[in-house]
């Protein structure tokens, strides 16, 4: 029995992934974990207001703790190596090579940090 990851958002190209699959890889046997990670933007901008309304009100020492994650594809790898999934599934943007090396791709991050397989799959 394998277990496989898939990432999953509310793009087309995640349900692309999910349906390829599906279609061309699930067994009946197979573990299937779907997973959804939710970006926390502006989480820095609201430490920022908490700190500094806790100096304006005479808190020096401020802990802020935050347990969620902006990174989803750390969030992706992290979570298959804790569950020991047998492969991951994500979709891919397409992004050309010249955008993918200045921002970076989820994708890219899961293929070249995971410790398993990866399956990668373009749109279309």
């Amino acid at each position: 029995m394998a277990t496989v990851l898939i990432a999953i958002d509310e793009s087309p190209f995640a349900e692309n992934a999910f349906k390829w699959y599906v279609q061309n890889f699930h067994k009946p046997a197979n573990k299937v974990i779907l997973l959804h990670v939710i970006e926390n933007l502006g989480i820095q901008d609201m430490k920022q207001k908490y700190t500094d309304l806790a100096k304006a009100k005479g808190v020096e020492s401020v802990d802020i703790q935050i347990k969620t994650s902006d990174k989803p594809e750390h969030s992706i790898v992290d979570l298959a190596e804790k569950l020991k999934v047998t492969y991951i599934v994500s979709g891919s943007r397409g992004m050309g090579v010249i955008r993918r090396t200045i921002l970076g791709s989820t994708s890219d991050f899961i293929l070249h940090h995971a410790h398993c397989p990866v399956l990668i799959c373009k749109s279309g």
